[in-house]
């Protein structure tokens, strides 16, 4: 593990932009000089990425319909694309639907278990999320000790079946593209998703029980999709004090004036808005209402939106990256990391000052990714 004292660089601290030099040893920040200098002119220090929700990761592990045997390999290319973002703490997200297939139960295990036996070889901080939903009662019994197995300590709670459609008599859309996924028949694909929505008013009585006993176990809860602040307000009554990706504004200030923390997702700063037309993260932030940034579907996504922002002047520098670093990581209660104060994990990303590419990322004083230019700098 190096100890540097990175010199000539723009660092970036809550108060903005500096040029004094950045010091680490034994994977911590140090208020003194501790080693070899490294001239880093030409290039910004910014904290680590901490990636709250991402799916990107999915085609490592299949990259058509079959899973990798060997999901261990998936892992470690996923990994590769994370440094690569300067992304330091990652959670990877995983479903467990009555959707089958790449999100049914069985592939969930192989991913949960990749992770937990993975993990610990890998550089960066990964961390597994699951995105369980709500309307698969039979489940509810045995999810925490599946949990406690897998090593999973927050869940996320999603309801994706197409109830107006269920409730009206009408064909869900996509079905027989899912049911094909999942390696059932439409006719039972449907009828699964029927009996799912004719159960639905036991959801809410089961939910409390799941959540109360999760809770005790100390799982870190979220909720996706929230509509409304009754809703949000039924969540949170329920410890479930993680918002992501509220759909409406009413939701989001509800669990903002409530204490809860308020995720969106970074494609949508990019994208300048929702892909599917709902809420616009520019917004909320606008409002000062989004605690963290995730990646989402797209790894690039969390760097490219915290330095859009600063570039639109909606946020300083300092302000946007705290989105992707210290927000996220106090999400979490991840308190050793997000900054970069002395103390701090040395988590950090190195970036092209002119281009605003990844240039290089530490985890805790260790190189996960480096290339190009700066390369030469390390080595020579």
């Amino acid at each position: 593990m190096p100890n540097l004292d990175l010199m000539n660089a723009e660092v970036l601290h809550p108060e903005g932009l500096s040029r004094a030099p950045l010091s680490f040893a034994e994977g911590v920040i140090n208020d003194r000089p501790v080693g070899r200098s490294v001239d880093l002119t030409g290039f910004q220090v910014l904290p680590g990425i901490v990636d709250l929700h991402g799916d990107a990761f999915e085609r490592h592990l299949a990259p058509r319909r079959g899973a990798m045997k060997q999901l261990s390999e998936g892992l470690v290319a996923a990994e590769a694309e994370l440094a690569a973002n300067g992304m330091t703490t990652a959670v990877l997200a995983q479903f467990v639907s009555w959707e089958g297939g790449l999100r049914g139960l069985e592939f969930a295990d192989q991913v949960f278990s990749g992770i937990r036996d993975t993990a610990p070889e890998l550089v960066t901080d990964i961390r597994p999320q699951l995105r369980f939903e709500t309307h698969m009662l039979d489940l509810y019994d045995s999810l925490p000790q599946h949990m406690a197995e897998w090593g999973v300590g927050y869940v996320v709670f999603n309801d994706h079946l197409p109830h107006d459609r269920l409730a009206a008599g009408k064909m869900p859309k996509r079905l027989v593209g899912q049911a094909l996924k999942a390696g059932r028949s439409p006719e039972s694909h449907l009828a699964q998703m029927q009996e799912m929505h004719a159960r639905r008013d036991e959801v809410p009585a089961a939910l409390d029980r799941l959540c109360a006993e999760l809770a005790q176990r100390g799982v870190k809860m979220g909720s996706h999709d929230d509509q409304t602040a009754e809703g949000r307000g039924l969540w949170r009554a329920r410890v479930v004090t993680l918002a992501e990706f509220p759909e409406t504004q009413e939701a989001a200030e509800a669990a903002h004036g409530a204490g809860d923390a308020v995720i969106m997702g970074a494609p949508n700063v990019v994208r300048g808005g929702s892909h599917n037309g709902n809420l616009s993260a520019l917004d909320l932030i606008s409002m000062g209402l989004c605690h963290a940034l995730a990646s989402d579907y797209h790894y690039p996504s969390p760097r490219r939106a915290a330095l859009m922002l600063a570039q639109s002047g909606l946020l300083d520098l300092a302000g946007a990256w705290a989105l992707v670093s210290s927000g996220p990581a106090q999400v979490l209660g991840l308190t050793d990391r997000g900054t970069l104060a002395p103390g701090k994990r040395a988590d950090i990303v190195v970036l092209d000052k002119t281009t605003g590419r990844v240039a290089a990322t530490f985890v805790a004083g260790r190189v996960s990714f480096m290339s190009g230019a700066v390369a030469e700098r390390f080595v020579a």
